[in-house]
């Protein structure tokens, strides 16, 4: 393996973990948005502000997943024809698509249009927990 290689995986990973971060806690901001009180503005724009501070965050951080995930598979050859890969790449596309949504629902909060309760929330919280555990599932045991 040469050490250009290594960079690469180095910061995937990097930005990978530093991206799940994000998709991990901004679904918890939602859940503590649903239990805000009518009554509570303060504490709603506080939430709503962190929600879109986290979310402009997330997104070089999910650019620069990508970039070195690309570079990986494309430069370096990783999973290239390998069904594992494939499988990975439908995950990332549900991550995408995640990421996005949760981007549309920080905007719902934004303009009191919440329509979920707290208890949805506690569940979509838990996509990106599956997502990850299936992504190293396949890249570490490559079942297939």
């Amino acid at each position: 393996m040469s050490s250009g290689y290594l960079w690469v995986k180095t910061l995937h990973l990097l930005f990978l973990i530093s991206w799940f971060a994000g998709l991990f806690y901004l679904p918890r901001l939602f859940v503590n948005l649903a239990l805000v009180p009518q009554d509570s503005q303060a504490e709603r724009e506080r939430l709503l502000l962190m929600g879109r501070k986290l979310y402009r965050f997330m997104l070089p951080l999910m650019v620069l997943t990508l970039v070195f995930g690309l570079w990986l598979w494309i430069g370096y050859g990783v999973g290239k024809g390998a069904g594992w890969m494939h499988a990975k790449l439908a995950i990332v596309i549900v991550l995408l698509g995640f990421h996005h949504g949760c981007g549309r629902l920080l905007k719902k909060f934004a303009a009191g249009a919440n329509t979920r309760s707290h208890i949805w929330y506690r569940w979509f919280n838990e996509i990106p927990t599956i997502a990850l555990l299936l992504t190293l599932i396949l890249v570490v045991i490559k079942p297939f």
